[in-house]
């Protein structure tokens, strides 16, 4: 796929996948493992030269803050980092004034933090394209590196890829995997306790989608039936992060049964599923928070068990690369080489 393929999202924001076509979002697919192979092969050419992008943390970050330094570096664009300590937005300096003034500095600007309203302001007010790299709701650079982790993976089409995220499916994960499958074509499986299910609306506007591109969505709160049959089984943490502590014990005993372990693994019947996780993981005492839970309820994993997660079937840390080249691919798309 030529990089010409997807500048009709030259200068659009990257807020969350419903933004996006089927077309458009598979131009981005194409773009991230086009970027990609570039690069393995020596033949990367910087589209971004001269570019200047503001990095907005307001949630501490490894993989994405990484993957957007190094993607910058190596398109040849500059960054700065605004950390909670070296930022004023949303306390001394609203989110409306901040777009306007980084918006004159910067060719575009990334944010994670809690709040969509905040990085939905940002892209309404600073004139340049902003890049959600999390927030509560929506997580979508991590969506399209688990798109093409999968097709990596899978060696068949996405139309025919089954996959189950299993876990607390409120927040962004599980509301941009929902979107994701149904963008993709694929067979998507949401299996979380009742309580724990996306919002009707979210569900809803994915059944829109896959209406039009074939994919298959189902939500259920049985783990045996949503996972038997997929080429994908992905978790996520039983507490997000900005969650107080005292939503453990609750939420352990909710997800317990949703615990992605060895057992499930082989209730897919598929014994080519591979296991994937956007990390951090709690999967062993390597932690502080490992070692605080297992100290107060006597667990040694969570929500992925050891074995599992160490095991053949893990490519947690092929996707982890992945957001590398997918957010590169974002980069380059919507600043328009």
């Amino acid at each position: 796929m030529s990089h010409t393929t997807t500048t009709s999202l030259t200068g659009r924001s990257f807020l969350r996948e419903l933004d996006f076509t089927p077309t458009e979002w598979s131009s981005l697919v194409d773009l991230t493992r086009t970027l990609k192979a570039e690069r393995a092969e020596g033949r990367e050419v910087q589209r971004l030269v001269g570019r200047t992008i503001a990095l907005v943390f307001e949630k501490t970050s490894t993989r994405t803050r990484c993957a957007f330094e190094v993607a910058a570096y190596h398109q040849g664009a500059h960054v700065t980092v605004l950390d909670p300590s070296s930022s004023q937005i949303g306390h001394k300096e609203s989110v409306a004034d901040t777009a306007r003034v980084l918006g004159r500095f910067f060719d575009g600007i990334e944010y994670r933090g809690a709040a969509q309203e905040t990085v939905d302001t940002l892209a309404r007010y600073a004139g340049v394209p902003v890049w959600n790299g999390l927030t509560d709701e929506w997580h979508p650079t991590q969506a399209l590196c688990d798109g093409v982790t999968m097709l990596e993976h899978a060696g068949k089409p996405a139309e025919e890829i089954a996959f189950a995220y299993v876990g607390d499916a409120r927040f962004n994960m599980g509301n941009s995997l929902l979107v994701l499958g149904a963008l993709m074509g694929m067979d998507v499986r949401i299996v979380a306790p009742v309580s724990l299910q996306p919002a009707a609306e979210v569900v809803d506007a994915a059944r829109a989608v896959a209406a039009g591109t074939g994919a298959r969505v189902t939500v259920t709160d049985d783990p045996a039936a949503g996972v038997h049959g997929v080429d994908f089984v992905h978790t996520d943490v039983w507490v997000s992060m900005g969650e107080p502590k005292d939503v453990w014990a609750e939420r352990i005993d909710l997800l317990s049964p949703y615990q992605v372990n060895a057992h499930l693994m082989e209730r897919t019947g598929n014994p080519a599923a591979r296991f994937m996780h956007c990390l951090p993981a709690y999967h062993d005492l390597g932690t502080a928070i490992g070692r605080e839970i297992h100290a107060e309820f006597g667990l040694t994993a969570l929500e992925v068990t050891d074995d599992v997660f160490e095991g053949p079937s893990s490519v947690v840390f092929d996707q982890a690369e992945n957001r590398l080249h997918s957010i590169k691919a974002v980069l380059v798309a919507t600043l328009g080489g």
